[in-house]
């Protein structure tokens, strides 16, 4: 272990609270074991950041603004001082939300700098109505990509267009998880829902307009002896929370907010199948490549998904869930009624995710961040 990479400090910016970040915290540990100090810098909302339980140095800045462009113009005059003002060999921006600031400090200081996109984020359904914010945010975009050197992001479609726009390839890096076979489901006493129901998850920390929420609730409406798992945040969640109400469908479908990553895991083991609905309404959704699809094939269980590109193609290599034509209650249905009255299919599926998980899991998907990093780091 050399001197040189014991003193090489390298910082990761989001605009999230860090807690839950599954990609940040992932990259950060095997950027970690690599013996390079990680320093993560995100903001304070929530219980979850009262907690000192994450095992890198952290900055949360205290925001008065929570959302909209106060906030994000906050945010990254922030994060521009305090990188400007603290010593670091090399930056990581974390989506185009603080991709700016780290950007100019970069130049400023003549430091090297990874940008990783963890989504298509000009496609993002948020800003499809509002021109102007998607105006600025493109703009911001088109003036750095084509200068960055380093850039990483979640899925193979989402590396084409960056390619087709600013002729630079990132690298695809996909949110596998973990292998962690020391996990031990919830049982169904524990989850406080029906034994003998097929029991399905919706899971994600995104659950907004345009994912399937509300479909998915019309389609448990019409199944019987089916009862859901729905666990995350997102815009959508309190809209979702009201309609379980107005349907009196308390009783089999729960709502459970944002939970670690391991209580997660808990929670999908004990399921029968995940469910990844988003539609085809903008080009985010349409490359997206989403944590809950590895989430559910960790856990062993098929998916009941979209049919967009990304997902299907690995549902379909694999034999491992149901593709739906289209996202609407019947479609829904149709593919739970398949599950829950076909244990032999069901077996199979889940089996085939199993075989899955083995290929696509964090400890071969890391290889591709270590070789990056130290690409990076040799020539400091």
């Amino acid at each position: 272990m050399s001197s040189k990479t014991n003193h090489v400090k390298i910082a990761f910016s989001v605009t999230n609270t860090i807690c839950n970040d599954q990609r940040i915290l992932k990259i950060s540990q095997t950027v970690s074991n690599l013996c390079y100090e990680v320093f993560i810098i995100g903001r304070i909302i929530g219980n979850c950041c009262n907690s000192d339980s994450l095992p890198f140095k952290t900055k949360r800045f205290r925001m008065i603004f929570k959302r909209g462009f106060p906030f994000y113009a906050a945010f990254n005059i922030r994060l521009f001082i305090f990188l400007l003002f603290h010593n670091f060999d090399l930056l990581v921006a974390n989506d185009l939300d603080t991709l700016l600031p780290n950007f100019l400090v970069s130049k400023l200081k003549k430091i090297p700098l990874i940008y990783d996109s963890h989504e298509y984020f000009t496609g993002v359904p948020e800003l499809q109505n509002r021109p102007f914010v998607k105006w600025v945010w493109k703009g911001i975009e088109k003036l750095i990509f084509p200068r960055l050197n380093n850039v990483m992001t979640v899925s193979d479609s989402i590396a084409m267009q960056y390619e087709k726009e600013y002729a630079v390839r990132p690298i695809t890096v996909r949110n596998c998880p973990v292998t962690n076979e020391l996990i031990v489901p919830l049982s169904r006493d524990e989850i406080e829902l029906d034994p003998n129901h097929l029991l399905l998850i919706f899971q994600g920390t995104g659950i907004n307009l345009d994912r399937g929420g509300e479909e998915l609730i019309d389609a448990i409406a019409i199944t019987d002896n089916v009862s859901l798992l729905i666990i995350g945040s997102g815009d959508n969640f309190d809209f979702l929370i009201r309609r379980v109400k107005k349907l009196g469908l308390t009783t089999r479908i729960k709502f459970i907010p944002t939970v670690p990553w391991k209580t997660l895991m808990k929670y999908s083991m004990a399921a029968d199948a995940g469910l990844s609905l988003d539609k085809n309404s903008n080009l985010n959704y349409r490359f997206s490549l989403p944590n809950k699809l590895f989430d559910y094939l960790q856990a062993g269980i098929p998916v009941i998904a979209s049919e967009l590109h990304e997902i299907s193609k690995i549902i379909t290599e694999y034999n491992c869930g149901i593709i739906i034509p289209e996202v609407s209650p019947d479609e829904i249905s149709k593919a739970i009624k398949k599950l829950r009255d076909d244990q032999q299919l069901l077996n199979e599926l889940k089996h085939n995710s199993v075989i899955a998980s083995k290929t696509m899991n964090w400890e071969r998907e890391s290889s591709k961040v270590v070789e990056l990093y130290k690409s990076i780091i040799n020539v400091l």
